[in-house]
């Protein structure tokens, strides 16, 4: 059993829903990123989900794109991405997962990313630009190392594409709520609950739901159908716009904020 199998597994027991945070690494830099994590764990949340800065994202939109950028123009890199994670996982109860383009793990190669990765106490990986017609190699080098690979599928997925995806995925399956690139939204589609309920139904993995989730009344429309959320642009803005000279107060405030959106699961 992975570290996210165990975390869903002790959810379901509980019935409860995972809630599970988004944060760009090295946004304004890796002491806030640290700092943040902490809060986030602290809090309660399930998952933290951590984006490795990347020049030509695909399905990120304006707010994650910008503090990739942010990154990238510090001088970021995997390396150091890798380093802050393993000094932090040891102090959280939460596993850690990245959200990384297959760019990055073809440059440094599969077994070598998923040592790395592991090593540093990452628990799995997000890659969604791994079309599944071209994953097996992937998934078999991560299910060598019990290191979940976490495939997406969107509303234009056809059915039995959506099921392939499933069967190929480990740790949970992440369903994109839009057609589109990340963002807040103020209204999610009306037929989603319905389209992840057919899922659902079908999959044996734990499906969670990412892409425009920014609001407590989104949460709840969708925890009913769902055995997790995912947040992040709404994060990464508050991170972003946040007070340059208290952090401490910008840490607080994302606390905060995802303290209520996690009030909603109840």
């Amino acid at each position: 059993m992975s570290a996210i199998d165990q975390s869903f597994s002790q959810l379901q027991q509980a019935g409860k829903k995972a809630f599970i945070p988004f944060i760009t690494a090295g946004d304004p830099d890796l002491d806030v990123t640290s700092a943040v994590i902490r809060e986030l764990s602290k809090r309660g949340c399930n998952i933290c989900e951590v984006g490795i800065p990347y020049s030509d994202p695909i399905a990120d939109g304006p707010i994650i794109q910008a503090s990739y950028t942010r990154a990238l123009d510090q001088g970021i890199k995997l390396a150091h991405i890798l380093d802050c994670i393993r000094s932090i996982t040891p102090q959280i109860a939460s596993p850690v997962v990245t959200m990384v383009s297959y760019a990055i793990v073809h440059r440094l190669g599969l077994e070598k990313y998923v040592d790395r990765a592991q090593a540093s106490g990452v628990a799995g990986a997000i890659i969604p630009d791994l079309p599944v017609d071209e994953a097996k190699k992937m998934s078999h080098v991560c299910q060598r190392a019990d290191f979940s690979l976490i495939q997406l599928v969107t509303p234009t997925t056809p059915q039995q594409r959506a099921l392939r995806i499933a069967e190929t995925s480990t740790g949970f399956l992440y369903y994109v709520s839009v057609t589109g690139i990340t963002g807040e939204r103020s209204q999610l589609p009306p037929d989603l609950a319905e389209t992840v309920g057919w899922l659902r139904e079908r999959a044996s993995l734990p499906i969670c739901i990412g892409f425009g989730i920014s609001q407590p009344e989104h949460v709840k429309l969708l925890s009913p159908v769902a055995d997790g959320l995912i947040v992040g642009s709404a994060i990464v803005r508050r991170i972003a716009d946040g007070h340059p000279q208290n952090r401490d107060q910008t840490i607080k405030d994302v606390g905060d904020y995802v303290s209520d959106m996690m009030a909603a699961l109840a």
